[in-house]
């Protein structure tokens, strides 16, 4: 039977641009509708393009139509093949063997270069594809020096292309035991799905020109312990890379539970609150005036909910305020580690017979990471999701750097500054806060090509934040300001 699409809600009201705030305003709007959203003219518009059950944050974008046609070039066709291409090599433990042209992950590793190769081949000399490799010595998991090697393809920015995203998911697998090598393990959910997010996007941003650069990686070593990732999140960081946001799509591939329920319309984000790299003197000031629900990393969620939450994807983004899911991690952390902006998209709900475990049937019940539990129209659909953010995030403006509140005079009203972004196509600035009790944005105020902006608001009673504006209308994520006195 087909699954039914959650019926969508009434459209909420048409909402008007926000006039700057005063105190008076504020105590009206609070006491006839709480925390109620009065947004940009593009709130209007967001509306429309709500998804199913959902009301728009007052900070939506709704998709252009350049990025429409980007989406609709996402292909469940290719994922699935990519799924199952992937599953043909028995298996692809870290550990496995990196020389036979059929079996393991060295012979999955040289087909996803072949094929990022392949797209790369379109773009014009744009993107190039590369194996980005290392020698791990024995650790956890590791009980010999073992290579580990990530599968890199690089679509460099026309406008701005220091400026760097980052989208992967990871191609090694296991079964119940982490040290098995030989045993099948065909990991369709976990991660060949997220790898196949991956290569997706990878193939349809090819013939595109983003303005900032995007990386497409398939890594390895994740079931180990991290390791691919840690070693590319750390050349970036070695090598001064302004990475300004990354993802991890690890177990993306099915929306159906253990107890056979289906949300195939919902996809999960895990962001971290307090930052993983967070300094002692953040920390001490984080403790004084708040933040802990305003990291780089919850920014970035909100900017996914803002841009990808909408019918041009057809998918709920459901933000989770957690790191990662209980005794469990992924390819994010270790760039969260390195004080980089990062998130994890992962199923709604998962089913744990299908994940770490020896092909098997027991008790007639079929045990195994096979692609017949997958759901490819499902994980095409969250690679709308990816794609619409990280579109996004290329050709808009950057966030704004080194935003502050003043704090040297004690008054009731904010003086809030920052640094003019160098973009060509920047317009200016917009002002949004919300309650303290708010998880999203709920006001936005339009301040010009400003650098400086003062609001008749009181710092202590609401959160503020700040985002550039593109010519084009495409907005930056959202910078918390810190204190400066």
């Amino acid at each position: 039977m087909r699954p039914i699409r959650p019926a969508r809600v009434e459209r909420p009201e048409r909402q008007v641009r926000s006039e700057s705030p005063s105190r008076r305003t504020v105590l009206a709007v609070t006491a006839a509708a709480g925390a109620a959203s009065v947004g940009t003219a593009a709130t209007a518009t967001a509306a429309e393009e709500a998804g199913p059950g959902t009301r728009p944050p007052a900070t939506a974008q709704p998709p252009s139509r350049e990025l429409r046609a980007l989406l609709r070039e996402i292909d469940a066709g290719r994922i699935e093949a990519t799924v199952r291409k992937l599953v043909s090599f028995g298996t692809r433990h870290t550990l496995s063997t990196q020389d036979d042209p059929e079996r393991g992950i060295g012979a999955a590793r040289d087909w996803i270069l072949a094929e990022m190769r392949s797209y790369a081949a379109a773009s014009g000399g744009r993107m190039t594809a590369e194996l980005q490799s290392y020698v791990q010595e024995p650790a956890p998991r590791i009980p010999t020096a073992t290579r580990i090697t990530n599968v890199v393809a690089t679509l460099r920015g026309s406008v701005t292309p220091e400026r760097v995203y980052v989208v992967s998911g990871h191609y090694d697998s296991r079964v119940t035991d982490v040290m098995d090598a030989t045993s099948d393990s065909p990991g369709a959910d976990d991660d060949a799905s997220g790898v196949a997010v991956a290569m997706e996007l990878a193939r349809v941003m090819a013939t595109r020109r983003p303005a900032s650069t995007i990386v497409f990686a398939a890594v390895a070593g994740e079931e180990q312990g991290l390791y691919g990732a840690a070693h590319m999140a750390a050349r970036f960081k070695a090598a001064g890379t302004d990475v300004q946001g990354m993802f991890t799509n690890d177990i993306v591939g099915a929306s159906r539970a253990d107890d056979g329920t289906r949300d195939p319309y919902t996809i999960r984000l895990f962001a971290e609150g307090v930052p993983t790299s967070e300094t002692p003197e953040q920390a001490a000031t984080r403790r004084s005036v708040g933040g802990e629900n305003d990291s780089p990393s919850r920014q970035l969620a909100r900017f996914v909910r803002d841009t990808a939450d909408n019918t041009a994807t057809g998918m709920r983004v459901r933000v989770v305020y957690r790191r990662d899911r209980y005794r469990r991690g992924g390819d994010h952390i270790p760039f969260l580690e390195q004080g980089y902006a990062a998130a994890r998209f992962t199923e709604p709900a998962e089913d744990f017979a299908h994940q770490h475990q020896d092909v098997r049937v027991e008790d007639g019940k079929q045990y195994g990471d096979l692609p017949e539990f997958c759901d490819f129209p499902f994980t095409a659909r969250v690679a709308r999701v990816n794609a619409a953010a990280l579109w996004t995030l290329a050709q808009a403006p950057a966030a704004p750097r080194d935003a502050k509140i003043l704090t040297a005079a004690l008054t009731n009203a904010t003086q809030l500054v920052w640094t003019r972004g160098s973009e060509p196509d920047l317009a200016g600035y917009e002002v949004v806060w919300r309650e303290t009790t708010a998880p999203e944005w709920t006001h936005v105020v339009p301040v010009g090509d400003v650098t400086s902006h003062e609001v008749d608001l009181s710092k202590d009673n609401v959160f503020f934040g700040i985002r550039a504006v593109g010519r084009t209308g495409l907005r930056s994520p959202v910078s918390f300001p810190s204190p400066q006195t």
